[in-house]
């Protein structure tokens, strides 16, 4: 295969291009401190606010920050002993894969192999020894379906029917790769063969709404999806959904005005702080004018 000349490569890598991720700022640690400070004083328990501080960041495309994130997670999460790094771990980068569906798929391969890397080489031993759980087959296949269907009503319900139609006006595949590929194949959680492993913890049907809301409010320009994502959350305690999953600690309090208010409010402040300033780095534009090639 020919290679490709040094002035294309140099102007791929061009500053202004912005090719690489986002550094961490030098005080995003204590930043991610004050969000864990103000969650326990409203009785946010970690995986929800560890959950929003990792979808907003993976959002942002800062590997550096995701390690900052856990470790300071981590500390706070003696309660499960020598398997805290490894819980702490599984939870964020189950967030990270469930961001594809959000941010696509090129931020999460940057963002989680970073991640990995920087992680602690027993936790990393640990990690390896995972399988994959969303293989497609035969026997998978109708309950992914199902699954699907279910936390796409769960979330959009009364409006499911309406909104599907809308999608497929779109483009008929549109609601079909929506509701399958993303909501069943991604979004649902496919579950532990041979039952739960405490050790990996579950992005359920609330925790999933905290990954929409924040990646969405993140990216800016989808104010629309913000909007039907908090009424999703909401909706996890209006149809009985929460109640079928391990509680999430303030998950309730979150779904309220108040508490979605103050939800948005953290995502803002990450933002700010790996942005230096200047907003979202997930579709900032070009820095300057193109240059000639």
């Amino acid at each position: 295969m020919s290679k490709l000349s040094e002035p294309l490569k140099a102007f791929i890598n061009a500053a202004h291009a912005r090719p690489n991720t986002t550094t961490a700022p030098r005080h995003i640690a204590s930043v991610y401190e004050k969000i864990a400070k103000d969650a326990r004083s409203k009785q946010v328990g970690l995986p929800a606010w560890l959950t929003a501080s990792t979808a907003v960041t993976m959002t942002m495309n800062s590997p550096q920050s995701l390690l900052e994130l856990y470790g300071l997670a981590t500390s706070a999460n003696q309660s499960r002993g020598a398997q805290s790094g490894v819980w702490t771990a599984e939870l964020m980068r189950e967030v990270g894969l469930k961001c594809i569906g959000l941010n696509g798929v090129p931020r999460t391969i940057n963002s989680l192999g970073a991640f990995f890397d920087g992680l602690p080489k027993d936790v990393q031993s640990e990690l390896r020894k995972r399988k994959p759980r969303r293989h497609l087959s035969r026997q998978s296949i109708d309950e992914t379906l199902k699954r699907g269907n279910w936390l796409w009503n769960s979330i959009y319900h009364p409006f499911t029917d309406k909104l599907t139609a809308k999608l497929g006006q779109s483009h008929p595949d549109l609601p079909v790769f929506i509701i399958e590929g993303e909501y069943g194949a991604l979004f649902s959680d496919p579950g532990y063969p041979g039952g739960n492993d405490p050790n990996r913890p579950d992005i359920g049907r609330v925790l999933m709404s905290i990954v929409a809301v924040a990646c969405l409010r993140t990216q800016t320009g989808v104010g629309p999806q913000v909007v039907s994502h908090v009424f999703g959350l909401r909706k996890a305690y209006e149809d009985g959904s929460a109640e079928a999953e391990e509680e999430v600690q303030g998950g309730k309090w979150l779904a309220s005005n108040e508490g979605s208010l103050w939800l948005l409010e953290q995502v803002d402040s990450i933002i700010e702080a790996i942005g230096g300033g200047k907003g979202t780095s997930f579709a900032p534009g070009l820095d300057t004018p193109k240059a000639k090639l």
